[in-house]
């Protein structure tokens, strides 16, 4: 009997032996991570990356911020990322390819002669100029097809036809793609157009430009102007289209 006691004695401290010692869950806290340059679409994909750590968390768009809930050394390298890629050029802010048209309209205060040569979807652009400025011919100058992607600016300059000392330079920061409603947009941080005509044979310089920013629908034209043209009954106004390309 004193030896089957024994027996099972031993048995119960190899088994204790055995049995693995508990490991406590090491303590998690609550971050925010402000989010300072993404937005859109940029914004979501750095959302997506963070996944791979597979802490806890929310993210919100409109406030530019991610709630993690996490060990406090996962929550760094999720700071880590976040510094890395909030920023332009990054792999998060360069995503979907995008095609924009620039359509550049000569605007005078004479009254048009003849049947119109605009394509069929600006003459509601050219109704819309009639009524709401002095100009009342309006004509088709040049279209200028940009391509480009989400988060990478673009630096270009162009001759325009027609006239031999015309030429526009375009700078254009496509900061990333949202959506609203059932539309989706291109944010746009800064969009220049410096617009020069040279008289040949001549000294006489006319510049003119348009610096701004804003969201611009996709499906839908958006006007800009006036550039000043080389008389006072002139002007050049900017028809802008894009296309997020999937």
């Amino acid at each position: 009997m004193r030896t089957m006691m024994t027996i099972l004695l031993a048995a119960g401290l190899l088994q204790a032996q055995d049995k693995p010692a508990e490991v406590k869950p090491e303590p998690r806290e609550a971050v925010i991570i402000p989010v300072k340059t993404l937005t859109g679409d940029s914004f979501d994909r750095l959302v997506k990356l963070l996944g791979v750590f597979g802490a806890q968390m929310t993210a919100d768009k409109n406030l530019r911020s991610i709630v993690v809930y996490a060990p406090k050394d996962v929550v760094e390298q999720m700071r880590k990322v976040v510094a890395e890629l909030d920023r332009p050029g990054s792999e998060a802010a360069i995503g979907r390819n995008i095609e924009m048209t620039m359509t550049f309209l000569k605007c005078s205060t004479k009254s048009e002669s003849g049947t119109s040569t605009l394509p069929a979807d600006l003459e509601p652009v050219a109704r819309q100029l009639r009524a709401a400025t002095q100009y009342k011919g309006i004509e088709l100058w040049d279209i200028v097809p940009l391509r480009m992607q989400e988060g990478k600016r673009v630096d270009q300059s162009l001759r325009l036809p027609g006239s031999p000392g015309a030429s526009v330079r375009i700078r254009l920061d496509p900061e990333s793609v949202g959506h609203k409603d059932q539309s989706r947009f291109l944010r746009v941080n800064q969009l220049a157009i410096n617009f020069t005509i040279v008289v040949p044979n001549s000294t006489t310089r006319f510049d003119s430009a348009i610096d701004t920013a804003g969201d611009f629908v996709e499906g839908q034209k958006t006007v800009l102007g006036k550039l000043s043209g080389m008389d006072d009954d002139s002007a050049i106004f900017v028809v802008i289209a894009l296309k997020v390309l999937d």
